[in-house]
């Protein structure tokens, strides 16, 4: 299975750029999408943006995932 994660695009690289997961940053490559702009969300996978999504559905995506792993349970 595979897993990606919403971010927002905080700065442009050529065609890299910044994304920002809350408190944390990373670069990533921005390649596979078109017309990327800083302040857009993106979903990324493997170190690269693969899709733009709307913010709505960013801040849901985030939302939901930290209702997850806030219920996980804890290892031993």
């Amino acid at each position: 299975m595979c897993l990606g994660i919403p971010g927002k695009l905080v700065k442009l690289i050529g065609t890299k750029g910044i994304i920002s997961y809350s408190k944390v940053k990373r670069e990533v490559d921005l390649s596979l999408i078109e017309d990327p702009c800083v302040g857009e969300y993106v979903i990324v996978h493997a170190g690269f943006a693969i899709a733009k999504l709307d913010e709505a559905e960013a801040k849901e995506t985030l939302r939901l995932f930290e209702e997850l792993f806030s219920s996980s349970p804890q290892p031993l």
